[in-house]
């Protein structure tokens, strides 16, 4: 009926569908008033002041007397502080070291850079949002007309943005959209090639997001083109260069590939209070088989790890990965002060009706999707990996921001968690979306591809789930297994994060 995850938590979690009703029974425990599925528990009598602990951890301080077998919520837990960064020890901590895992493929494109993607997209790529509508028209005559002409490729995906002009595309803060939108067109799943659509007259010059090689060797298009007449000569070439491309991934087979080469995008949204119970450890188990496996996987969202810092710096590989932990979380920090804001600005009324009490309590459930290898690498928001093993992704927490820029990050597969359900997805890659509770992911059963919440029903071993998404992860990859946001065509937006000023 309840759930104590530590030893030293003075709350526990309900798992009733139902909730607890008052003048039940937890044990000797008197439940004082009907408490909600996911919510807490108090197991002790809490005095005003007294620590309130969930996994281990203090989430905040009682502002009143609560009772034992009382409902504890947003509106009788303070918030306790943030840790201090500058107090926290940059001196890597004790790692078990684990078996290495061998022998475990899948059915990949190789690309010449190296990667390897799990799907064969066609991406055409755009430099400015004036583009926007008329790339849109561009996609959708491609995937009519000539996409059924090239079985072997498995979509045609247009990027588009709300950036490229308009800005101050020489400020500081501009690196950080221009990368990711540099970076995007170099994701694994997209073959290396690249197609960009332009206007002629924007900030963004296309030649700001390829490389010198690409701009040389890929089609760029301008709709100001002076030799292009009409929008239907704009559509027409921006066809042709589009079935030229398509000639060319149309060539490439899967091939069989070493779960090494799995990069794995994890992010959770719509988070309940089991999301640290269920969801976010299955995943983190699967994380640290992918790293065993000699593959990569990564964490993100600032503000839902910064109030578990302290946890996280300690399993950095050396001190200048701690270094740079700390430096991207200090760098979002004066992000948020710089608009007002701070990390309580995080938690949604649908974080809060799961169960969730404040940002703390949600970090400490985050931070369980990191499995536990150790760091070995940090990225500002826009950067790609140049590494094998875990690494933490700096990005916000907002979902679709979050996913974009792990999509930038070169991820080929994305893990999502929910409790209280999304139906988030994105066309550039296959999303795993794993739901917390088994009632989400029974009334969600063609939305939700994985079920963690059977930890709670049917008593599911977290090593046992944990190995279950790592085999889900393969056959997802290998195209054998298609996720419900795929099937549906279930695809939101990119939306880039321009932490710049507008002109």
């Amino acid at each position: 009926m309840i759930i104590q995850i530590h030893e030293d938590d003075n709350v526990g979690i309900v798992t009733e569908p139902a909730g607890l009703l008052a003048g039940s029974r937890i044990d000797d425990i008197l439940v004082k008033e009907p408490i909600p599925m996911g919510h807490k528990i108090s197991l002790a009598d809490l005095k005003q002041g007294s620590s309130v602990i969930r996994y281990g951890a203090i989430i905040g301080y009682a502002s009143g007397s609560i009772q034992a077998g009382s409902w504890v919520h947003t509106g009788n837990v303070a918030p306790a502080d943030a840790p201090v960064l500058d107090d926290i020890p940059l001196t890597p901590g004790e790692i078990t070291e684990e078996a290495p895992l061998e022998g475990y493929t899948f059915a990949g494109f190789r690309n010449r850079d190296g990667s390897v993607g799990t799907k064969n997209i066609l991406a055409i790529s755009s430099s400015v949002q004036c583009v926007s509508a008329t790339l849109q028209q561009v996609v959708k005559r491609i995937k009519a007309e000539l996409l059924p002409n090239y079985p072997y490729v498995d979509d045609v995906v247009g990027i588009t943005h709300h950036y490229g002009c308009g800005v101050a595309i020489d400020a500081p803060a501009a690196i950080i959209p221009i990368r990711t939108l540099m970076n995007i067109n170099r994701n694994p799943n997209f073959g290396n090639e690249v197609m960009v659509l332009g206007l002629g007259c924007e900030k963004l010059r296309p030649e700001r997001i390829l490389t010198e090689q690409e701009s040389r060797d890929h089609d760029v298009l301008y709709m100001q083109d002076k030799d292009l007449h009409g929008f239907s000569e704009i559509v027409q070439a921006a066809m042709n260069k589009a079935d030229r491309l398509l000639t060319v991934l149309n060539k490439r087979r899967r091939e069989t590939c070493p779960a090494s080469d799995l990069v794995v995008g994890m992010q959770c949204g719509g988070s309940d209070s089991f999301t640290g119970i269920t969801g976010n450890p299955v995943v983190g188990k699967a994380a640290d088989l992918i790293v065993r496996a000699g593959g990569t996987a990564f964490f993100s969202e600032v503000t839902e790890v910064r109030d578990a810092a302290h946890l996280l710096v300690p399993r950095a590989s050396n001190r200048l990965v701690a270094e740079k932990l700390i430096h991207e979380l200090k760098w979002y920090d004066a992000y948020l002060r710089a608009g007002g804001a701070d990390r309580s600005a995080n938690p949604s009324p649908g974080n809060k009706a799961g169960g969730l009490t404040n940002v703390i309590e949600k970090a400490m459930g985050s931070v369980a999707k990191s499995g536990s290898m150790p760091i070995v690498d940090v990225l500002a928001p826009g950067e790609k990996i140049e590494k094998r093993g875990l690494q933490f992704v700096a990005t916000p927490a907002s979902d679709f921001v979050c996913g974009t820029l792990q999509i930038a990050a070169g991820m080929n597969v994305h893990l999502f968690v929910t409790g209280r359900g999304t139906p988030y997805g994105l066309a550039p890659v296959p999303v795993i979306k794993i739901g917390t509770n088994s009632d989400l992911s029974q009334r969600w059963y063609d939305l939700i591809d994985f079920d963690a919440g059977r930890i709670i029903t049917e008593q599911k071993e977290l090593e046992e789930l944990g190995w279950d998404l790592f085999r889900l992860i393969l056959e997802v990859a290998s195209g054998n297994t298609q996720v419900a946001a795929d099937r549906l065509g279930l695809h939101n937006d990119l939306s880039l994060f321009n932490p710049g000023p507008l002109t």
